[in-house]
């Protein structure tokens, strides 16, 4: 609307306009380069549709959240049919609501209400009150964004947190999100469901317009506690993927036993259609977790990516429910891994420099595996609560005496203590599948045999060699 008026003030034969053209030009010039600048905010707000179910709509049509937790590999995630991708944060705001915008999507963008367990008090008005203005300074500049879907006001700020102010706090974001941004709805985010929280942030944040859940193994409950304890309005699954390593059973050393890709794949599956789509009344929708890769316990514990964008197989579970008419090819099916014949739950257990055997049993439908890629990693030693940043350790090197792909043998680490084998199946497609199981190398003493890959002949020490 505005070009056509530009140009007919250039073209006004008055020579005193000559500035105002000027102006109008660079103007001209600006609006071309940056649109952005004048897009209108879509109007989001939740409503009931015809069957009286919970739904977002956008700009009055409705719309169901087929989301993605974090904001890598968007092009994947469009081609699988995603339309919202989830932030805990506003760092890089622009450049992810500008990178969603270009790919049809919208944004829940976080605001990264501090935590009480990294040392922020509560109890100190001044720098709650500082929160609060830095906060209003985010939504001024973006609430007007076409990509902007929602806000996030705190994700699991119930961690590990003993001062309820904080929903105090949540509750003053939330209202000046409404003050200054009339057009998107407000939620807040905790870690799993627990019914002092939800009465809480029902009488402290009545501005929180939908409550939202991170879970994993405990998202059967979510459907069915969520009402009980009192929550009327709707919710939305901000977090779901395999079982966390805490909910699982563990050796007997206590190192947490991983799913392999395929078993994750399964658990994606069945808690999608069981537990998500299935609460068409009250949920409107969800954000898996993780759309990316990272290190948290292990380095494919959560996420759904190799660190080069390779895809698992659960991304193929999303493909089949949002956009199956874009499916091209299969991951590889990783079934199970043993070490000496034992799986994970038997805690295999090996002596320093003793020769070990380990053997996945994995299938390529597509009959295109590229690569098969073992490694040994120490037991990672720095676990954090929350997702908060590890640190990854590093590959054994100099163990492995043969690496097939079901089937590879390697010389135990001289240095006792817990370590894992790592698997990794390439296809030539982009897809990955993956397994590893923990063991715990004992150290030798002097009276036991020579280790065992020493009395054969062909096998010298200098045979050893990734």
């Amino acid at each position: 609307m505005f070009k056509p008026i530009l140009v007919f003030l250039y073209h006004m034969p008055n020579v005193t306009l000559s500035f105002l053209r000027y102006a109008l030009v660079t103007l001209s010039v600006l609006l071309s380069v940056h649109g952005d600048l004048w897009a209108q905010p879509k109007h989001v707000e939740v409503k009931t549709n015809a069957q009286d179910e919970f739904r977002l709509y956008v700009n009055n049509q409705e719309y169901y959240i087929q989301g993605v937790g974090g904001s890598d590999f968007l092009d994947v995630a469009v081609n699988v049919g995603a339309n919202t991708l989830r932030t805990w944060s506003s760092d890089n705001a622009k450049e992810v609501l500008d990178a969603a915008q270009d790919k049809g999507m919208m944004v829940m963008l976080g605001l990264w209400v501090q935590h009480e367990r990294h040392g922020f008090d509560y109890d100190d008005e001044a720098k709650v009150k500082n929160q609060l203005e830095n906060f209003r300074k985010v939504v001024m500049e973006f609430k007007d964004h076409p990509a902007l879907l929602l806000w996030g006001v705190g994700n699991e700020v119930d961690l590990f947190y003993s001062n309820t102010k904080v929903w105090n706090a949540v509750q003053d974001i939330a209202k000046m999100i409404h003050e200054v941004d009339p057009h998107h709805p407000t939620t807040t985010i905790t870690a799993g469901l627990d019914p002092a929280e939800v009465k809480l942030i029902m009488a402290n944040a009545p501005d929180i317009d939908i409550y939202s859940v991170n879970t994993y193994g405990g998202i059967a409950e979510v459907r069915k506690n969520i009402r009980s304890y009192g929550w009327t309005g709707p919710y939305l699954i901000t977090e779901w993927g395999p079982n966390g390593h805490w909910e699982v059973a563990k050796t007997s050393w206590g190192a947490p036993i991983e799913q392999t890709s395929s078993e994750k794949a399964v658990s994606y599956l069945e808690r999608y259609e069981k537990e998500i789509v299935w609460d068409k009344k009250y949920c409107m929708g969800s954000f898996v977790f993780l759309w990316g890769h990272k290190q948290e316990t292990t380095s494919t514990w959560y996420g759904m990516f190799d660190a080069t964008g390779r895809k698992s197989q659960s991304v193929e579970v999303l493909q089949d429910h949002w956009a199956p008419q874009n499916k091209k090819g299969y991951a590889p099916l990783v079934e199970k891994i043993e070490l000496n014949g034992q799986g994970a739950m038997q805690s295999p257990t090996v002596w320093a420099d003793d020769f070990v055997e380990v053997a996945c049993l994995w299938r390529d439908v597509d009959q295109d595996v590229k690569k098969v890629i073992w490694n040994i990693v120490p037991e990672s030693n720095d676990i954090k609560a929350g997702g908060d940043a590890e640190s990854a350790p590093m590959a054994v090197q100099g163990l492995w005496k043969r690496k097939g792909d079901q089937n590879a043998s390697f010389r135990a680490p001289h240095v006792p203590g817990a370590y894992r084998v790592f698997v990794q199946i390439n296809d030539a497609q982009g897809n990955y599948g993956y397994a590893n199981i923990p063991f715990l190398v004992k150290e030798r003493t002097s009276d036991m045999p020579m280790p065992r890959w020493m009395n054969i002949k062909t096998w010298s020490d200098a045979n050893w060699k990734d």
